[in-house]
């Protein structure tokens, strides 16, 4: 039986192509210089730019940077005076629970931005605390703008007429109460002066204001200080009408009265006087 002859050429074509491994992809004949703007240029920008990819990306970013601004301005809470920021004074008032009266005219407030509707008094983790230990440097320590109560005893300085009466009287209207003070100034001594706001019988009372009415307090006269608001004339006015139908302390023996003021000066007077720091 013969035998079919196959040239070698024949047999190159019909035999399958074997791949040149000189000629690989990654052989260094194969590889090319390339720049950098061609190697960005491969890059699909069209995925990135396209609205319907860019437009969500921009509405989440600016909704997430406008809720922490949101937050850090009207819901985080402020735990002392000294941390309110400067930007707050005069502009923004400080919603809270009163947990403590220190004298006939400062308390102590417990911040609680939001108030209700942001969980506070339902909410298990939004709870104003009770006790002292817990509310120990949590409190903003408030001062009353543009009134000067009777003072206490303290500092080795007996009461002033009127003093106890004034404290009893505040703490009963405002203690463990929901209050709103709108923020002035920080004082020498930390405290938020501010004019505060309380709701009684859904009407809004100005503390301050109640408290001149009631004979309980007079118009702030320091030199140096004094806060008011927008509100000097009506305190003004209320001081006048109490000291006409001598409520409170304005209804002592004629010459027995003695504004809060002059009880002071004449209480460090007498404490220079005793130190030798002021002549006899």
């Amino acid at each position: 039986m013969p035998w079919w002859s196959f040239s070698s050429s024949s047999s190159q074509s019909s035999s399958p192509s074997t791949p040149d491994p000189t000629l690989a992809y990654g052989s260094k004949k194969d590889k090319k210089p390339i720049d950098w703007t061609t190697s960005l240029n491969r890059i699909d920008w069209s995925h990135y730019t396209d609205p319907r990819n860019l437009i969500p990306v921009i509405l989440l970013t600016s909704t997430c940077i406008g809720s922490y601004a949101f937050y850090r301005s009207y819901l985080r809470r402020i735990p002392q005076a000294a941390l309110i920021q400067q930007k707050f004074w005069r502009k923004r008032s400080l919603f809270g629970t009163v947990t403590r009266v220190g004298d006939g005219d400062n308390f102590h407030l417990f911040h609680t931005p939001g108030g209700r509707l942001a969980g506070w008094g339902w909410l298990p983790w939004r709870r104003v605390p009770e006790k002292g230990k817990e509310l120990k440097d949590r409190t903003i320590h408030v001062r009353l703008a543009g009134v000067d109560a009777p003072e206490l005893a303290h500092f080795g300085r007996p009461s002033q007429p009127y003093g106890q009466e004034a404290f009893d009287w505040l703490s009963k209207y405002i203690l463990y109460r929901r209050v709103r003070a709108y923020i002035y100034r920080r004082d020498q001594y930390d405290r938020a002066v501010a004019t505060v706001y309380v709701r009684k019988w859904l009407l809004r009372r100005d503390v301050g204001l109640q408290m001149l009415k009631k004979g309980l307090a007079t118009v702030y006269e320091a030199k140096t200080g004094a806060e008011f608001g927008a509100l000097e004339s009506k305190y003004r006015t209320a001081e006048k009408w109490a000291s006409l139908r001598r409520m409170g302390m304005w209804g002592r023996k004629k010459g027995a009265f003695e504004s809060p003021r002059n009880y002071k000066t004449r209480m460090v007077e007498k404490e220079e006087e005793q130190a030798g720091l002021r002549p006899y």
